[in-house]
């Protein structure tokens, strides 16, 4: 590599790096403890509830609606979604099909006995609190767009460091620590080691946590193109007056979709359905194909299944983006993993800026000090 090809990688690495740090560094210190947001709510929200009939016969979807309808007199059903973990479902309700996320009300059911469970504080505490600085800094869809370019600034501050490895360190064996060398080149040191070592760590998290950012502009062009495409042949008209069995419809999407489980139900008239269809959406049963769903049509006129279609290969990556981003597909140890490798990337972020700040403020010894230890094996086109 020429002088001049060198100065400009390296300037592409200290201003990509230096933009994207200190939130970079927020986002790890705000991820470290959502690996485990499972485990920490259930110890900060400990639940006393169990079913009233434990390994009882569940409830009709149908019996369930009903109970929820009498508990919200003159309000609709909008969706309905299911626990993975114990048999409960969520039955949200609002004063029309499409009313806004204000208007609401979400009340959960046990399935075997029909009972209101207690609201938990989901939405509430502090794990939601870091999830939401850590997904939009509390600024919604700016917000997230912004980490996004963030995270494409790390990504290019990780490329451009791979770039600048090889000229300045072709001399040392890989993993070299130069123990010997003043404080602010064993820092340097470990600052490329660390960096080179969880490299591909790194991209893949910095760019699934992009893509993550994504997710709103994802949906609605899903929604707005797929799932349009889908409900196109059933526009117009008006809901009818008495649904069929929703115990039917989701009965005949699950026989569409043997291999799969169901997820939630959009009633007729919301925003993810048609004015005369219920959209069943199922998952997969293992732990990559349960981030899958697929939306199955059925006719809330006769209950006929009356159409289906697979997620396109973009709703399919922000789908498999989240947990991989997280570290949810592997249990435990894959949390744990991903819990050392988030901590060594503090460490290389707050080395990086130790670094920076030396050479913009330690003085000439100082920075004599850092370019020594990171030029000592510079190639002799780029020595002064």
């Amino acid at each position: 590599m020429t002088r001049r090809s060198i100065a400009a990688w390296q300037a592409v690495h200290s201003w990509t790096s230096l933009a994207c740090t200190v939130f970079l560094l927020m986002l790890c210190l705000t991820g470290l403890p959502l690996i485990f947001h499972d485990e920490i709510d259930a110890a900060l929200n400990p639940s006393g509830w169990t079913p009233a009939n434990p390994g009882g016969e569940h409830l009709s979807l149908d019996a369930v609606l009903a109970i929820g309808l009498a508990e919200r007199p003159g309000e609709v059903p909008i969706f309905l979604s299911f626990d993975d973990d114990r048999p409960v479902v969520n039955l949200t309700t609002g004063p029309a099909a499409d009313a806004y996320g204000s208007a609401m009300t979400m009340l959960s059911y046990d399935l075997t006995s029909g009972d209101l469970v207690p609201a938990g504080t989901v939405g509430e505490g502090v794990m939601h609190f870091l999830l939401q600085l850590h997904t939009d800094l509390f600024l919604g869809l700016p917000g997230m767009l912004f980490l996004g370019f963030m995270g494409l600034l790390f990504a290019l501050s990780l490329l451009s460091g791979v770039v600048l490895y090889w000229p300045f360190n072709r001399r040392l064996r890989f993993g070299t620590v130069r123990r010997s060398q003043s404080r602010r080149v064993r820092w340097l040191d470990w600052h490329n080691l660390l960096g080179m070592a969880a490299l591909g760590w790194l991209l893949l998290v910095g760019l699934t946590g992009v893509v993550n950012t994504l997710a709103e502009p994802i949906i609605d062009t899903w929604r707005t193109r797929e799932l349009a495409a889908l409900t196109a042949p059933y526009a117009g008209g008006e809901p009818p007056a008495r649904p069929s069995s929703l115990a039917y419809a989701v009965a005949q999407a699950e026989a569409a979709a043997p291999a799969m489980d169901l997820q939630f139900v959009a009633f007729p008239g919301s925003d993810w359905s048609t004015p005369f269809h219920y959209a069943v959406f199922l998952h997969g049963r293992t732990p990559l194909t349960e981030q899958l769903a697929r939306p199955v049509l059925v006719s809330a006129v006769d209950g006929r299944l009356a159409g289906s279609r697979e997620m396109p290969w973009y709703v399919k990556a922000l789908a498999l983006s989240e947990p991989l981003h997280f570290g949810d597909y592997g249990g435990r140890p894959m949390q744990i993993l991903w819990a050392v490798l988030d901590v060594l990337t503090i460490i290389v972020l707050g080395s990086g800026l130790y670094l920076w700040w030396v050479r913009r403020h330690g003085g000439r010894v100082a920075a004599r000090d850092v370019s020594e230890g990171a030029g000592a094996n510079r190639p002799s086109c780029c020595r002064d």
